[in-house]
């Protein structure tokens, strides 16, 4: 919902049940990149929006059959008012370049953060 748009209007887009839409969005599902396309598109971003800080190297990424690490971190910052408040004022912003400069931007703050505690 941070954009607006219910996972029943997304499906409905798309073609598929907003059950379809929780399983992509839990990871139950596979996304395929034709799919991935498509949502971009439903969402007006670039499919490289999905990527982005995403593992560029295979040693990132657990082998066989070991579980990627938890996400819950995302669901507890998103449980937060200023989680919430941050992704829904960095969701409208519609000029790619400028969401990258706030990521960036966000970064930035979080190194100083990191390097005063040392």
């Amino acid at each position: 919902m941070l954009l607006g748009m219910s996972q029943e209007k997304l499906g409905e887009a798309l073609g598929v049940t907003f059950q379809q839409v929780q399983k992509y969005e839990k990871g139950a599902n596979r996304i395929g990149a034709g799919r991935l396309q498509d949502i971009a598109k439903v969402l007006d971003m670039s499919p490289s929006f999905f990527f982005e800080d995403a593992p560029t190297s295979s040693s990132e990424t657990p082998g066989g059959f070991s579980e990627r690490p938890s996400s819950a971190y995302v669901v507890d910052f998103l449980s937060t008012v200023e989680g919430l408040q941050l992704n829904k004022a960095f969701v409208s912003i519609r000029d790619p370049k400028v969401r990258r400069r706030v990521v960036d931007l966000v970064v930035a703050i979080a190194a100083s953060e990191e390097a005063g505690a040392d």
